[in-house]
C-alpha cells in the first residue's frame, strides 16, 4: 500500500503474520540523494518478501527541503536539529513532528543519510549510546547487520535529533551514513538495500541466512556531543581548501590534513591531523570560511570495538 500523507511519500508493507513494525526513512536532509533511491527500491521490492510485520518506508522525510536541494528547509531550519517538531510550527518543524510519531509507533528505526552537498562519508553505522543497555545492545546488532566498515556509538544526550526521538521513546534506532559530494553513488543504494534486507533477516521478517561480515573498525566515544560533525576539524581561515588525505586512509596525529589557501591574499594556513586514527569525514565543497569543519578523523586503528569514556 502507497499513500503520500500531507506531502510525506509513506510506503506501508504489512505482510500476513504478525510481527515487528520497522520504520526506514531517507530525505531527512533534501540533499542526500542514493538514500531516497534506496528507500524507494526497498518500497518497490519488499511487497514480494516481507513475511511477517510491517515495513514503513518513508522516501522524503522533507519534500521542503529536497524542492530546494538543500540540508535546510525553506525555513532556514535542519530538521534534525529540530525534533520531535511541532505540528502547527513551520515546515521543518511540522515534517519533524510527524516523522516523530512515526518513530515513536515503531519497533525499530533506521535512518538512511549521506554527507550531503558539503561532506564525503566513509560507509558508516551508528546509533546513540542508550542508556537502557538493552536498546543499546539491540542498536550494536542491528548496525552490524550492515556490511559497513566503521560502526560509532555517540553521546546519547544531543536534542533535537530523529534518533533523539527514537531514544526518549526507547525505541532500538541507527542511522546510515555514506558518500556525498556531487554526482551520484549507485554503491551507496546497493549497500543501503542489501543491509535493510539483511536487517529484516536478522528480525525475522524475511526469510533468509543472515550474512556476516568481517570485523569494522567499531568506536563507542562517550564524551559530550562526540557524533557532532559540524564541529569537527574547524578551518583555521577562509579560502580553498587543498586536501592530502584520501577518505578512508590512516593518519597520524599532526600529519598534514592539507592546507587553506586564499587565492585573494596569497596566504597558505596548514591543517593537521588532531588526532590519529582513520579518516572518515571529509569536506567535498572546497570552498571554505573559517570555522568550517574540514574533516573527521575516528581515533581508531584496529578492526575490534574500542570504548572512550568522559
Amino acid at each position: 500500500m502507497k499513500e503520500s500523507t500531507e506531502n510525506v511519500l509513506t510506503t506501508v508493507i504489512a505482510a500476513k503474520q504478525q510481527g515487528p513494525a520497522v520504520l526506514i526513512s531517507a530525505g531527512v536532509h533534501g540533499d542526500e540523494y542514493e538514500p531516497m533511491a534506496a528507500a524507494a527500491r526497498l518500497a518497490a521490492i519488499l511487497p514480494t518478501m516481507l513475511m511477517r510485520g510491517q515495513v514503513t518506508v518513508v522516501t522524503v522525510v522533507n519534500p521542503d527541503a529536497y524542492t530546494n536541494g538543500t540540508r535546510q528547509g525553506s525555513d532556514g531550519l535542519d530538521l534534525a536539529r529540530v525534533c520531535p517538531g511541532s505540528r502547527n510550527g513551520s515546515v521543518s518543524e511540522a515534517y519533524a513532528a510527524r516523522i516523530s510519531t512515526m518513530i515513536e509507533q515503531a519497533d525499530y528505526y533506521v535512518d538512511m543519510h549521506t554527507g550531503g552537498l558539503t561532506y564525503e562519508i566513509h560507509p558508516l553505522a551508528g546509533y546513540m549510546l542508550h542508556p537502557d543497555e538493552h536498546v543499546l545492545d539491540v542498536q550494536r546488532q542491528m548496525a552490524r547487520c550492515f556490511d559497513m566498515l566503521l560502526i560509532w556509538g555517540t553521546d546519547y544526550r544531543p536534542q533535537g535529533r530523529t534518533l533523539s526521538v527514537a531514544r526518549d521513546a526507547n525505541v532500538p534506532a541507527i542511522y546510515l551514513e555514506f558518500g556525498g559530494g556531487t554526482g551520484f553513488r549507485q554503491q551507496v543504494v546497493d549497500t543501503y538495500v542489501a543491509g535493510m534486507i539483511n536487517l529484516l533477516r536478522f528480525l525475522g521478517m524475511v526469510d533468509g541466512e543472515v550474512s556476516r561480515f568481517s570485523e569494522p573498525y567499531w568506536l563507542e566515544d562517550h564524551r559530550a556531543d562526540s557524533g557532532y560533525l559540524q564541529g569537527k576539524m574547524p578551518s583555521p581561515a577562509g579560502g580553498i581548501l587543498m586536501s592530502e588525505v584520501a577518505l578512508g586512509e590512516m593518519v597520524s596525529t599532526g600529519q598534514c590534513f592539507g592546507h587553506i589557501f586564499d587565492p585573494m591574499s596569497g596566504a597558505s594556513h596548514p591543517v593537521y591531523a588532531d588526532v590519529g586514527g582513520v579518516v572518515f569525514l571529509k569536506r567535498a565543497i572546497v570552498k571554505v570560511a573559517s570555522g568550517d569543519a574540514l574533516g573527521g578523523i575516528l581515533p581508531i586503528t584496529q578492526r575490534r570495538k574500542h570504548t572512550i569514556y568522559e
